[in-house]
């Protein structure tokens, strides 16, 4: 192959999104405080990545306004998105009222397309009704003068023949940018390259990947995406986020610089970053991502906990590992029952998780895994 060959071949260097502050409100037991959030946010900025992805909405009296108004303040609105959660259309009207009471100017929606998280969350698998609720959305959003970016959660395991018309849809409504979500690591590179080459050929399409890295293939499908087309890759300082993790960002940006020659970012700033962004979400600066980490399996959301065969690619005893719950602030009666299993029986839930969520405030919202809920329960009962 030629000089002239492999030329031809190097794609347009991507936008980079980072989700660290957004991702980590999913991954059990991490929380990040404004202090963390704007610390992280101007060194994220000071690197070069072009979007910080910071907390998510769905209605009024968000849980995660102050790291959305932390970051505002440290980077900008501008330099900013917040997540809006898309259920039914009032919903959506709500959240996007929060999210200009926080002067949010960018959103990114999360919409659940593939059959089983759509049936899930939707309450439907309907393809037909998926693309209204999901135009509807974007509508609703660029009246007001928001730039959209729509998701595609759960995309890598949306049929081609389900996710394009999608795509197109949401395009055609005024949509400015489409994340694909590979929400359950499922593709190879070379798959990637194909699904996304699918969607880039949408005319007036812009298109993002974000991947997580439970089979450990992140960041070469973000980088096979980019080559199929994909203008914006989407990663998290160390790799934070739930099922293994998301594309670690210093990975991500030093294949740029080596694979494609890309010097477009301040590289000085990632061991820091990585310090900051581990130490603040209580994970250690030995944290790692893939499927053998602690909290590869560990959620503290319970549809996750319930329904976990529909965000593994591969279950956690078949690496030797266990699906555990772990969670600070977040506590809701549905995970106290899980980690009751069946002893639930024998004390009040609401009145417990009440009881429990005290305890925890009062204590600095230490790490409860399900022994440790097992444990209060027996305490709550002798009080």
């Amino acid at each position: 192959m030629t000089t002239e060959e492999i030329s031809e071949e190097v794609p347009a260097l991507p936008h980079v999104s980072d989700a660290t502050l957004r991702d980590s409100a999913h991954m059990a037991g991490v929380e990040f405080g404004p202090k963390d959030a704007a610390a992280i946010a101007r060194l994220l900025v000071k690197t070069g990545v072009d979007l910080v992805e910071v907390g998510m909405v769905s209605g009024p009296g968000s849980k995660d306004a102050d790291l959305v108004l932390a970051a505002h303040e440290a980077v900008g609105p501008e330099r900013s998105m917040t997540l809006v959660v898309v259920r039914d259309r009032r919903q959506v009207a709500k959240a996007l009222d929060e999210a200009e009471r926080l002067g949010v100017r960018h959103i990114m929606y999360s919409i659940p397309t593939s059959e089983q998280h759509a049936k899930l969350k939707l309450g439907s698998p309907s393809a037909k009704f998926l693309m209204a609720l999901a135009q509807s959305a974007i509508s609703q959003a660029k009246e007001r003068g928001l730039h959209v970016t729509f998701s595609g959660e759960d995309g890598a395991r949306t049929p081609r023949g389900r996710l394009v018309p999608y795509v197109t849809a949401g395009f055609e409504a005024g949509a400015d940018r489409f994340r694909l979500a590979e929400t359950v690591a499922y593709l190879s590179p070379w798959q990637m390259e194909a699904v996304i080459a699918d969607i880039t050929a949408i005319d007036g399409s812009e298109i993002e990947i974000h991947s997580h890295n439970m089979l450990g293939m992140a960041v070469a499908n973000s980088l096979a995406a980019v080559r199929a087309g994909a203008r914006w890759v989407s990663a998290t300082v160390g790799g934070i986020g739930e099922r293994g993790g998301n594309a670690p960002l210093a990975e991500l940006l030093t294949s740029l610089r080596v694979i494609h020659g890309d010097t477009r970012f301040d590289l000085t700033h990632l061991t820091e970053l990585s310090r900051v962004a581990l130490k603040g979400s209580g994970l250690g600066e030995a944290f790692q991502s893939g499927p053998t980490t602690p909290h590869a399996f560990a959620y503290e959301l319970p549809g996750q906990l319930n329904h976990p065969e529909a965000y593994e690619t591969l279950p956690a005893e078949l690496v030797g590992n266990s699906r555990e719950l772990r969670v600070r602030r977040r506590l809701t009666p549905a995970l106290v029952s899980w980690a009751l299993d069946g002893s639930d029986g024998f004390v009040d839930v609401d009145a417990f998780t009440r009881w429990l969520a005290e305890v925890q405030e009062q204590g600095g919202a230490p790490l409860l895994d399900r022994d440790a809920i097992r444990k209060a329960a027996i305490d709550f009962q002798a009080a």
